[in-house]
């Protein structure tokens, strides 16, 4: 799934563990989330849509569209 998790974060003057604190992971979570390792769970989409005030559509995005 390709996200614009690295690009919000760095918007917003984001370390990946201070987004981890802020959503309640870990910062290896935030790398793997970031590099496409990993899929966030639809609770943590809808902490990471929060935080930046966005839809999950406008962070994560099907590789397939």
């Amino acid at each position: 799934m390709k996200n614009r998790l690295k690009i919000l974060r760095a918007e917003n003057d984001m370390t990946q563990a201070q987004l981890a604190d802020e959503t309640g992971v870990s910062r290896q979570t935030i790398n793997a989330i970031e590099k496409g390792k990993f899929d966030p769970s639809l609770p943590l989409a809808f902490r990471f849509a929060r935080l930046f005030k966005l839809s999950i559509e406008e962070i994560f995005q099907d590789e397939e569209a």
